[in-house]
């Protein structure tokens, strides 16, 4: 009988969005307990070996990370198996690189290269908004995190500014429409647009419209939004194509242009 939580995963079984090959064995890294869920994260070991190549096996990775040269949000991680997830800050300090970490508009996750300002913080979504012991208010994000004292006008689904080196919400984005958004799960998975309108049903899912900058118009559920910006100007810096899905046949013309 099995005792206690399960330590292997099947390479089929792991998510789509971590673009493992199919025949390349039969496991996958597991990702440890951290602050992402294990199917919206990503293992440091395949951001290493599979995404940059700074490594060709695990025994590789593993020396990479025991030199403590690896930091994931400001803190040192020698777990080849960490958990990075939407919004992390990846630094190399042997090759001064730092990465965020976001999706392309295919669903996959992709390492955005950043300058070392814009490694100093990041944006993380408001999960629960409660009140502790002696009546401090404090905050939950998606990442994990527990603010006390947020700011008297954060709620639910807002937006925060966190700076990694003092630990502390600088600013924040509030979740109304006009404003920039990020889509971090669902079929329009990676996809930028302005929140146009909000749909509530009681009982059920409160679905989001949203416009991207070339006109299309796409709904989601609320629990996909993640506000990046405020109007039209994002806090971060966006990937190639700036969130914009193509159609196929944009694709194949964008392609047969660049040859």
């Amino acid at each position: 009988m099995a005792r206690g939580p399960k330590k292997h995963l099947k390479r089929l079984c792991a998510p789509k969005s971590w673009m493992l090959s199919k025949l390349g064995g039969v496991f996958a890294p597991k990702p440890s307990p951290g602050p992402h869920k294990m199917r919206e994260c990503i293992p440091t070991i395949i951001l290493l070996r599979n995404k940059l190549n700074y490594a060709l096996n695990k025994a590789e990775v593993t020396k990479i990370t025991m030199q403590r040269l690896i930091s994931i949000d400001n803190k040192i991680r020698t777990d080849p198996n960490f958990p990075c997830g939407f919004m992390d800050i990846l630094k190399i300090a042997k090759t001064g690189e730092n990465f965020r970490i976001l999706y392309d508009v295919k669903g996959r996750f992709l390492l955005h290269r950043i300058s070392n300002e814009e490694a100093q913080y990041k944006l993380c979504k408001v999960k629960k908004l409660s009140m502790g012991p002696k009546n401090v208010p404090y905050i939950i994000t998606t990442d994990g995190r527990t603010l006390r004292y947020p700011d008297p006008a954060v709620k639910a689904n807002d937006t925060v500014f966190y700076e990694l080196e003092s630990g502390k919400m600088k600013d924040y984005i509030k979740f109304e429409t006009g404003n920039l958004c990020m889509i971090t799960g669902g079929r329009n998975l990676g996809r930028v647009g302005t929140i146009v309108s909000r749909e509530r049903h009681a009982g059920s899912f409160d679905i989001v419209h949203v416009r991207d900058t070339v006109g299309h118009v796409f709904a989601t559920r609320l629990n996909n939004i993640f506000v990046i910006g405020r109007g039209t100007r994002a806090f971060i810096s966006l990937p190639r194509g700036k969130g914009v899905k193509l159609t196929i046949a944009e694709e194949r013309d964008k392609r047969l242009q660049t040859k």
